[in-house]
C-alpha cells in the first residue's frame, strides 16, 4: 500500500500539500497539483476510504435500495441499477447495493449508520412506507418511481400516465374501439406500485376522452397464466382488436396463443408493449412500443442524489417523457 508520505516524498511537496490535493480545501499552484497528481498516479496511490470519511464528514458512498421480487421484470431493475452505478462512478461515489425488502427498516439503518451520504430508492409505491423516514433523514435521497404526494422528496421516473395515454392514442387512431390492457401480476397492483397505477389511470383518462372501450386484466405472465387472461378478455370481449400489454414475461405467451387462434398481428389484432427495445425487437413479431429509459432515469437519479449533495439542488420531479416506437405488431383495425 503506497501511503500518502510516499506520494508527498516522490512528489517533492509536504504530506499536508498532498492532502490539500486531495480533498480541494485549499488552493494549489497548477504546476504542484499537476506534480501531485503524477505521482499519485504513477505510484498507484489510493486515499484511505476510513480517513477521507472521517476529514471530510463524507463516505462517497450511495445506497442503493433495489427490492428484487418475483413479480417484477429484474433485467429492468438491474438496468437502472448499472446505470445508477456507472454514473456514481463518474461523481466519485460508489454504491451499496441493498436489495432486501427490509422497507422502513433499510431506511433506518442507513440513516442511522451514517454508511452512506444519500440513497436512492426503486419500486416506490404510491402511499410507500418509507417516504416518512425520508423526509425526515439527514441524508438527501432520491426515489426512481412516483408517490401519490410528491412533497418534500426528489423523483425521477417515466412519465407513465402519459405512456399509457400514448397508448391507446395510438390504437384509437387507427380505428381500435375495444381495447384490452394485460397488465402487471395482480400483486403488483395490491401493493399499489406507482408506475403500474399510473400507466393505468393514463389508459383509462384518455380511452374515455377518446370513446374507447377498455379492459384491463392482471397477469402473472408464462404461456398458462396468458392462456387463462385471454380467454378470459375474449369471453368477456369478443370485440376486441387492441392489446396493451405491461407485462414482459406475457409478451411472447400472448403472440404465439394468438397465432394458434389463428388471428393474425396486425391483420386481426394490434398489439401495443410498455417494455425494454430489447424485448420489443426480439418478440417474434416486433413489437410498436413505449420503451422503458432504464439507464436515463438511473443516470438522471444520480445526478439529482449528487446536486443535493452538493447544494446544488432542492426537491424536484423530473418526468421523462414517453417516446412510442412504430413497428410491425400494430396496424388498423379489421373491417367488421
Amino acid at each position: 500500500m503506497v501511503t500518502l508520505a510516499e506520494v508527498a516524498q516522490h512528489a517533492g511537496v509536504s504530506a499536508s500539500t498532498v492532502s490539500y490535493v486531495l480533498s480541494g480545501k485549499r488552493s494549489i499552484s497548477a504546476g504542484t497539483r499537476q506534480r501531485v497528481e503524477r505521482s499519485i498516479h504513477e505510484l498507484g496511490y489510493h486515499p484511505n476510504a476510513g480517513a477521507r470519511a472521517l476529514a471530510s464528514s463524507r463516505s462517497n458512498i450511495i445506497a442503493l435500495m433495489v427490492p428484487l421480487r418475483t413479480d417484477m421484470y429484474v433485467p429492468v431493475m438491474m438496468e437502472i441499477a448499472i446505470a445508477v452505478a456507472t454514473t456514481a462512478r463518474t461523481h466519485g461515489y460508489d454504491v451499496l447495493l441493498l436489495t432486501g425488502e427490509e422497507g422502513p427498516d433499510a431506511v433506518r439503518r442507513v440513516a442511522g449508520s451514517g454508511l452512506a451520504d444519500g440513497m436512492i430508492l426503486m419500486d416506490v409505491e404510491l402511499d410507500d412506507e418509507r417516504l416518512p423516514l425520508l423526509r425526515g433523514a439527514r441524508q438527501p435521497a432520491v426515489l426512481i418511481g412516483l408517490p401519490a404526494d410528491t412533497e418534500g422528496l426528489t423523483c425521477v421516473d417515466l412519465n407513465f400516465k402519459a405512456t399509457g395515454a400514448l397508448c391507446v392514442e395510438h390504437l384509437a387512431e387507427r380505428g381500435h374501439r375495444d381495447v384490452a390492457v394485460i397488465g402487471e401480476a395482480p400483486a403488483v397492483y395490491e401493493r399499489h406500485t406507482g408506475f403500474a397505477e399510473r400507466t393505468l389511470d393514463g389508459l383509462r383518462g384518455r380511452a374515455r376522452e377518446l370513446g374507447v372501450r377498455l379492459l384491463h386484466r392482471p397477469c402473472e405472465g408464462g404461456y398458462d397464466a396468458m392462456a387463462v387472461t385471454l380467454a378470459r378478455i375474449l369471453d368477456e370481449r369478443p370485440g376486441t382488436t387492441g392489446f396493451v400489454v405491461q407485462n414482459e414475461s406475457a409478451v411472447e405467451p400472448l403472440l404465439a396463443l394468438l397465432r394458434q387462434q389463428g388471428r393474425a398481428v396486425p391483420e386481426d389484432v394490434s398489439v401495443v408493449a410498455v417494455c425494454p427495445d430489447q424485448v420489443a425487437v426480439q418478440a417474434s413479431v416486433r413489437l410498436t412500443s413505449v420503451a422503458i429509459p432504464a439507464q436515463e432515469m438511473g443516470r438522471h437519479a444520480v445526478e439529482q442524489l449528487v446536486a443535493k449533495l452538493d447544494g446544488r439542488a432542492g426537491d424536484e420531479v423530473v418526468l421523462l417523457a414517453p417516446e412510442l416506437t412504430l413497428r410491425a405488431s400494430s396496424g388498423p383495425a379489421p373491417l367488421p
